[in-house]
C-alpha cells in the first residue's frame, strides 16, 4: 500500500507524520510505503528532526519536496492531509483515491513543548491508521482524530 502524507510546507508536521507512520508500519509488519510532500518546497525544520529524535526517530534523511518529485504521484491508495485548514490552505490532491484530513496546529514558532505536545498527536493517529490498515481497513476522519487526542 502506498500512503502519502499532504501539507503545505512539507516541513513539519508531514514530515513527523512520514516518520511516525514509518515507524509504526516497520513495529506491526505492515508493507506500507509512505511518502511526504508540499505544495510547497522549503526544508524540514530542526524543531522537527529534534524532537522526532527524541522518542527514536531519525529525520536525518528527510527533505522538504513537492508531489512532482515523488516517484509515480498519483497512484497513492490513501492521501492524508495534516495542516491546520482553518489557518492555512491545505494543498488539494486531484488523483481519485481514499482522502483523509486531520488537523494539526503548527507548531512552527512556538516552543518546543508545542512541537512535542503535536508530535505525541501525530504518533498516536499514526499508530491506529497503521493498525487499521494491518486489517485491511481505512478509518474515517473522524476516528483519525479522536485517535490523535
Amino acid at each position: 500500500m502506498r500512503l502519502l502524507v499532504l501539507c503545505t510546507h512539507n516541513s513539519a508536521r508531514s514530515q513527523m507524520a512520514e516518520g511516525w507512520l514509518r515507524h509504526w508500519a516497520k513495529e506491526m509488519g505492515v508493507d506500507l510505503e509512505v511518502h511526504s510532500a508540499g505544495t510547497e518546497k522549503t526544508f524540514v525544520k530542526e524543531e522537527a528532526r529534534q524532537v522526532m529524535a527524541e522518542v527514536g526517530i531519525d529525520l536525518t534523511g528527510h527533505f522538504s519536496k513537492t508531489l512532482f518529485e515523488l516517484p509515480d504521484p498519483w497512484n497513492f491508495h490513501l492521501v492524508l492531509t495534516v495542516c491546520d485548514a482553518a489557518k492555512e490552505a491545505c494543498p488539494a490532491y486531484p488523483a481519485k483515491t481514499a482522502k483523509r484530513h486531520v488537523s494539526f496546529p503548527d507548531p512552527s514558532g512556538k516552543p518546543l513543548e508545542e512541537w512535542r505536545r503535536v508530535r505525541d498527536a501525530l504518533g498516536h493517529m499514526a499508530r491506529y491508521l497503521v493498525a487499521n490498515l494491518k486489517v485491511g481497513r481505512i478509518p474515517t476522519d473522524e476516528e483519525l482524530e479522536e485517535a490523535a487526542r
